[in-house]
Parts: C-alpha cells; sequence; structure tokens
C-alpha cells in the first residue's frame, strides 16, 4: 500500500461509482493504471466489495446498538456465531474491555427489536445487555459527497 493506494482507497469510500478515468484524474495517473491497482487491490481483499448506502428514515428502518456482556468463559466467537444467525444483525464488534461485544441491528420497529434482544439474550451465553436505538446519525464518507 502506498499514498497513491490509500487515495484511491479514500474516494472509492466516499463514492465506489466513481468513475476510474475520474479517479485517475484526482490521483494524477492515467486510467489504465488505476484500474490495475483497483483490481490488485480487490484480489487481496482489501476492497472486500462495493454497497449502497441506505438511508434508514426513508424506509423507515431502525437502527440500534446492543453491548452484550457473556458469562464467564463464553468465547466471543460464540456470540458471533449466534449473530450470524440473526438476519436483523448487520454488524458484530469484538471490543475489549467492559462489554465483551456490540451488535448492531436494523429493524423494521421498536417491537422487533424487543423480539430480536430477548432472542440473543435466551440463548443461555449472556448475562446483560444495555441496547441503544439510533435517532441521528453523521457519516463522514457521506458527508464527503
Amino acid at each position: 500500500m502506498d499514498p497513491t493506494d490509500r487515495h484511491i482507497l479514500d474516494i472509492l469510500r466516499v463514492n465506489a461509482r466513481t468513475p476510474v478515468s475520474e479517479i485517475a484524474r484526482r490521483v494524477g495517473l492515467s486510467s489504465a493504471p488505476v484500474a490495475r491497482r483497483i483490481e490488485r487491490l480487490e484480489r487481496q481483499g482489501v476492497i472486500k466489495g462495493y454497497v449502497a448506502i441506505v438511508d434508514d428514515t426513508a424506509t423507515g428502518d431502525l437502527d440500534a446498538f446492543t453491548e452484550i456482556r457473556l458469562a464467564a468463559g463464553v468465547d466471543t466467537r460464540r456470540i458471533e456465531e449466534i449473530a450470524r444467525q440473526v438476519p436483523e444483525v448487520v454488524q458484530y464488534f469484538a471490543i475489549a474491555g467492559d462489554p465483551d461485544a456490540l451488535l448492531r441491528f436494523r429493524v423494521p420497529s421498536v417491537d422487533d427489536l424487543q423480539r430480536v434482544v430477548n432472542a440473543i439474550r435466551r440463548t443461555g451465553v449472556v448475562t446483560s445487555t444495555k441496547t441503544l436505538i439510533v435517532m441521528g446519525e453523521w457519516d463522514r464518507a457521506t458527508e464527503l459527497r
């Protein structure tokens, strides 16, 4: 990874649909070397994929984070396994300190959030949870557009 690769990644983080010709202009190279760099970054797994950033307020969905505290001796990989089975979980973070893990949910309603959090609590590996509902958000990448 050199500074040009990092610059290309910064551009793609803001808008993954930026044409290669525009990226090339902004990094000071021609299109062919930029395309090769992007392909290499994809092959190496630096670029894992491309996503659409959806405005959840437009869909009516709720975003929430739940802190997870695990029973003594339970490996955090166990909660990751559980999270992968719950479609409403959109992100999992193993974190240092207290709590042990953080889950991000996207659900249609508070009732759905309660149902999903209760299901995670009933797994037998969770000792406590704390859920935070997102009231608003800001994202550096979308602000840069």
